[in-house]
């Protein structure tokens, strides 16, 4: 059946006929399951496709989110919905069967879907920031549409559904797991630091393949960390390492002569570094955060990205663009379009202008470099990078943060494994904090899963039998690809029973 097409504008919504519909001088056409636009001085802000549909009493929705998962994913009754952003299942518990309903990855609009007893509505938001796109009579194809129906294994279906949506995902050439030291040293981390944590995740990782080690946050010169969020900076800029690092052309080295491939973590869009006016982003007052949309930022990206690589940095992982865009977090779901900003070049809609970031990192990282996406939006970040951080930091410190947000977002972002990208739902943070036989659970799901895994040690943290836990995680993690499946995630938040190319494996997450 067709859908209904609307066009909506500061003065309201307005139907238009179908297939091509016109209203004022904008033409929207729908044909094919593919959505094209074109105006000139319209002044459209969002397209509606309302399509006829009849759901059981009973069936629960499962949708996806903007950029990562905040603890809260899960199937959830029809009134719990809100918008889903990208795609949604819903499941019939009466019938057994999903339907799937999406938009293919890399759309040219912000998309969300919602939903009543007998109706799915797509909205696609085609602004430029908080104003409407000066398309200039430029046709763009907003998104392609994709839905299906499943009969079977409500996870089977999901993961079919996403292999619908990404016919190109870029995955990367070897397993991806290792170290990262933020949740070691949350920022406050040194050379000599990074040197014996390389030393650590060496001892316990299979010589082939290597591990990774990212240095994460903490080693750029401007970064000022103080117990007040809004007096520390974690920005830029990105042109050498601070006191506590100096050259991070022998931090890599140094990395690569104990056995692991050197990582960087940077924030592409936050600096402090003198630039021109038009190139900083006009939003609440914001005086360090770069408008993406200006190609001399981009330039600049570009020059960051390049001289991680001359360092010898073989994985950049690049966060909060997301954030530094939007202005907010993903968890604001259903007002995470609201209060934009204002981009300086209005011919492209934000999902271009947030595509073409993503493009440029990808082009000048390269086809050897791996690129981990974190804060960044998967539906638009799939066929860019090999890699996407699908849910909100875990902890080094707090093991309820851990299980909320790392095996909440690992279940409900499962089925884009492999799909997408190689997911990453996070650290295992090693501080001393948490008891190990409870973060050991953590480690073990997470080595079973297929997904990226990196661990934190804290220095003097790792006893006999954590090294031994963490031998055998590494050997799961760098021996295998397959998803795990998370077999009672109709009705767990955070699923207990998980099926891995290693067996059947029951966790008790609550007990501490």
């Amino acid at each position: 059946m067709e859908p209904s097409v609307y066009l909506i504008d500061e003065s309201g919504c307005h139907q238009v006929s179908q297939p091509r519909g016109t209203y004022k001088d904008a033409e929207v056409c729908y044909v094919d399951q593919t959505l094209t636009f074109s105006q000139k001085t319209a002044g459209i802000t969002a397209i509606r496709l309302v399509w006829s549909a009849a759901f059981d009493e009973d069936t629960l929705f499962l949708g996806d989110v903007w950029e990562r998962g905040y603890s809260d994913m899960g199937w959830k009754k029809l009134e719990e919905t809100g918008k889903m952003p990208w795609y949604f299942l819903a499941y019939s518990q009466a019938s057994g069967k999903t339907r799937g309903f999406g938009v293919r990855t890399q759309p040219n609009a912000l998309i969300y879907w919602t939903v009543s007893r007998d109706q799915v509505t797509m909205t696609a938001d085609i602004r430029s920031g908080s104003r409407p796109a000066l398309l200039n009579g430029r046709r763009l194809t907003v998104c392609q549409v994709v839905m299906s129906d499943f009969e079977g294994d409500s996870f089977e279906a999901a993961s079919a559904f996403c292999s619908q949506m990404c016919d190109h995902p870029r995955l990367p050439k070897r397993p991806i797991y290792g170290g990262n030291d933020w949740y070691c040293n949350y920022g406050d981390s040194s050379y000599e630091k990074l040197a014996q944590l390389t030393k650590d995740i060496v001892e316990v990782s299979p010589k082939d393949p290597k591990p990774y080690v990212v240095v994460d946050d903490g080693w750029q010169l401007c970064h000022h960390l103080t117990d007040k969020e809004e007096e520390s900076f974690n920005g830029g800029p990105w042109i050498e390492g601070n006191r506590n690092f100096g050259s991070m052309k022998k931090m890599a080295d140094t990395i690569s002569s104990l056995g692991a491939i050197p990582a960087i973590w940077f924030r592409p869009l936050f600096t402090v570094q003198k630039v021109s006016e038009d190139m900083l982003l006009r939003h609440q007052g914001l005086k360090y955060t770069l408008d993406p949309s200006v190609p001399a930022v981009i330039d600049l990206v570009r020059e960051d990205v390049r001289r991680f690589k001359d360092w010898g940095y073989q994985l950049i992982k690049h966060d909060f663009t997301s954030f530094d865009i939007i202005g907010k977090w993903g968890r604001e779901q259903d007002a995470y379009l609201d209060d934009l900003p204002v981009f300086h070049d209005r011919t492209r809609t934000t999902a271009e202008i947030i595509k073409d970031l993503y493009a440029a990192i990808r082009q000048e990282a390269g086809e050897d470099t791996v690129i981990i996406g974190c804060n960044t939006m998967g539906h638009l970040a799939a066929g860019f990078f090999e890699s996407q951080r699908t849910g909100d930091d875990t902890s080094g410190v707090e093991w309820s943060r851990t299980r909320d947000y790392g095996v909440n977002t690992m279940a409900f972002r499962m089925p884009q494994q492999g799909r997408f990208y190689l997911c990453d739902a996070d650290c295992v943070g090693i501080t001393g904090k948490i008891d190990w036989k409870t973060n050991r659970k953590w480690l073990d799901l997470a080595a079973k899963s297929g997904t990226a895994l990196f661990v934190s040690i804290g220095r003097g943290t790792m006893t006999d039998q954590m090294r031994a836990d963490l031998k055998r995680a590494f050997a799961q993690a760098a021996s295998n690809t397959q998803p795990s499946v998370p077999l009672d995630w109709l009705h767990q938040k955070t699923p207990c029973t998980w099926q891995s190319a290693f067996g059947t494996d029951t966790y008790n997450w609550n007990e501490e």
